[in-house]
């Protein structure tokens, strides 16, 4: 299967003849070496994984405080006052919102992921065979979301002799431009509804914060787009690493693509957040949630169990509702639930189209 071939870095029995790159194993695996790391190095992995954990368990602790807080107003214990909250939701509308919307979400992403591969590794890569591909690499995704990534690293690589480090490269860049498309419809939210990001403003000067983080990358992507002409910085080596390869290639019209592809992912979630929340009897806006879900997901990309991240800043963004907390919870975790189940669907395509012995002449071309 592609999940367990890509989890343990090690390829399937039908690639015996062709060993996975070094490259592909150290970036889609999280085993460590037949060597055990010094004892330095191992000691610094353990505190940088406890200190992970304690911030994640921070951030449980203070969104049950606030709902522990908002109970006791009513009366209720914690427990008693979640289990009122998610009885009285409307489960069925709900399932009826999520599942077409992940169904979309795929469609969507696969798309914009094919793209980028075209452009910079297969120009000949056709979108019926990234389906399968994208979707399988969901499953990987349950686990961490760059291991699921290292699947298509991995396909690239088997079928299109697409070098790893390049097609990391792809990756690489489609993650920056997704984090520039939240900050762009942060940005945009923000400004057409900024008296509600000010009313918001009861924990964290939350207005100040977006509008430095907002300054702060538009500054700095023009001087991105400079380096990588090499109109700045010429003498530079740094960006003639393969790993960077994409970026070289890339053009102003490129980055607009991408977001404009990647667009109706974010509006559809501003819209099924909105109407999920009222199917839980919580009055959020569509202004809200134009100005905060995309600083939201970029919370949800910090390296914390269980988007603790996104789970705290719910609570900070909506202090009259602290539940909203565990309804993220929720939806997240369908969320990836049931991409993980359309990537079981497309598990038989994706083993055959990675697994398969048809020759595929076709390779990176740019």
């Amino acid at each position: 299967m592609v999940a367990g071939s890509v989890l343990r870095g090690k390829p399937g029995r039908r690639l015996a003849r062709r060993p996975v790159p070094r490259a592909i194993v150290l970036h889609m695996t999280t085993e460590r070496s037949d060597s055990a790391p010094p004892p330095a190095k191992a000691a610094r992995l353990l505190l940088l994984r406890v200190t992970i954990w304690a911030l994640a368990a921070g951030c449980f602790a203070l969104v049950f405080s606030k709902i522990g807080i908002a109970a006791a107003r009513d009366g209720l214990s914690t427990l008693a006052y979640l289990a009122l909250f998610f009885d009285e939701a409307n489960w069925l509308g709900w399932i009826a919102l999520m599942i077409p919307y992940s169904c979309f979400f795929f469609i969507v992403d696969a798309h914009a992921t094919w793209r980028v591969v075209r452009w910079f590794n297969a120009p000949t890569f056709e979108f019926r065979r990234m389906l399968p591909i994208r979707a399988s690499a969901y499953i990987l995704s349950l686990v961490n979301e760059q291991i699921g990534k290292g699947a298509i690293v991995a396909y690239l690589w088997r079928r299109y002799q697409v070098p790893a480090w390049q097609a990391l490269s792809s990756m690489a860049l489609l993650g920056m431009v997704e984090i520039y498309q939240l900050l762009l419809f942060s940005a945009v939210g923000t400004a057409l509804y900024f008296n509600l990001v000010r009313a918001a403003s009861t924990v964290l000067p939350l207005a100040e914060i977006l509008i430095t983080v907002f300054a702060v990358a538009a500054v700095y992507f023009p001087l991105h787009v400079a380096y990588f002409r090499g109109t700045l910085l010429p003498h530079s080596t740094l960006r003639e690493r393969q790993i960077l390869r994409a970026f070289r290639l890339a053009s102003l019209r490129h980055y607009a693509l991408i977001v404009v592809f990647k667009a109706p992912n974010l509006l559809g979630a501003v819209l099924v957040y909105s109407f999920a929340l009222q199917l839980f009897n919580v009055d959020v806006g569509f202004g809200q949630m134009l100005a905060f879900l995309p600083v939201i997901f970029l919370a949800a990309a910090l390296p914390l169990p269980f988007h603790a991240g996104a789970l705290l800043l719910w609570t900070v963004l909506f202090p009259d509702y602290p539940e909203v907390g565990v309804f993220s919870l929720v939806m997240h975790t369908f969320f990836v639930l049931f991409n993980a189940v359309i990537g079981v669907l497309f598990l038989p395509l994706a083993n055959r189209e990675l697994f398969s012995t048809e020759a595929r002449p076709e390779a990176s071309g740019l």
